[in-house]
């Protein structure tokens, strides 16, 4: 299977890039940041651009700042919300423009996923083992990222987001494409029966065959499993009505890939955090 989010050759900063979504619509960026190529010093060395776990506020900064430039954008167009592990899905405008570039404390609140359909507003969110998720309606001009750990993934966030993007825009769920990015996988997420008493019954209301939900959760011992996360946001988007083909999985696991990612789960916590960026820009280089 193709691997959707495709490794650049440069490696400062290391990116992976949703490439055939660049290549079809005009003035797209979208992709995932690895570990590499930032200036912030151990246990978050390299491209950590998170402002929560203890980095300094002026390294963080700068790796963003490094990010931006190599996607030709300005720092001012990038706009994150403070994460909570919800399903809120909130619509940015122009007004919003630069929300939390610098500053926890002027980020968009309270909000696990952005949309928009302005232009040259940058989208991003921050990520250390829970799953990306992107939106583009290249009919509607609009573009979304969903923030889904398990909990953001039980609440449905990615079909909240869906459906924020209907009312929002007129998205047609058939017109609108999805990936699912980096992420730790079905190979390393091992959880307990509060998590799996919160799974089963959404598999169960998605319709997931048997066969598939035995795939899904992997049975360990003392009552655990592993569970694939990025599988279920998958049958999540595909319920919320957007079509099979127009949805890109990645292989890329966090945690097994701790020379590529930063992994909270693998790294017991003292990690930086990647982050997944979205939006259409005017030109190659955005004021």
């Amino acid at each position: 299977m193709r691997e959707p989010f495709e490794q650049s050759a440069a490696k400062e900063p290391s990116l992976f890039l949703i490439s055939s979504w660049m290549k079809d619509i005009e003035g797209l960026t979208a992709g995932f940041t690895g570990r590499e190529g930032g200036v912030s010093a151990a246990p978050w060395t390299g491209l950590n651009c998170g402002l929560h776990v203890g980095d300094a506020n002026e390294d963080v900064i700068r790796n963003r700042q490094l990010l931006v430039q190599a996607l030709g954008w300005s720092f001012e167009a990038w706009t994150c919300a403070e994460q909570v592990h919800g399903n809120r899905v909130v619509q940015v405008t122009h007004a919003d423009r630069g929300k939390g570039n610098d500053s926890r404390q002027n980020a968009v609140a309270e909000a696990d996923a952005l949309m928009t359909n302005e232009e040259d507003v940058l989208l991003t969110s921050f990520y250390a083992d829970c799953v990306p998720l992107y939106f583009v309606d290249p009919v509607k001009k609009a573009v979304a990222l969903a923030h889904a750990g398990w909990k953001g993934t039980v609440q449905e966030i990615a079909r909240m987001t869906v459906e924020a993007m209907a009312v929002a825009y007129g998205s047609d769920p058939a017109d609108i494409h999805g990936a699912i990015g980096p992420s730790i996988g079905g190979c390393c997420y091992e959880v307990d029966e509060t998590v799996l008493k919160r799974v089963e019954p959404l598999l169960e209301a998605l319709n997931v065959e048997a066969a598939a939900q035995a795939e899904i959760i992997v049975p360990t011992t003392g009552g655990k499993a592993t569970i694939n996360l990025k599988e279920i946001n998958r049958q999540i988007m595909i319920k919320a009505g957007i079509l099979p083909t127009n949805i890109e999985i990645t292989s890329w696991c966090t945690g097994c890939r701790t020379d590529l990612f930063f992994s909270h789960r693998m790294e017991q916590g003292k990690t930086g955090r990647m982050v997944s960026w979205i939006g259409i820009g005017r030109g190659a280089a955005q004021a």
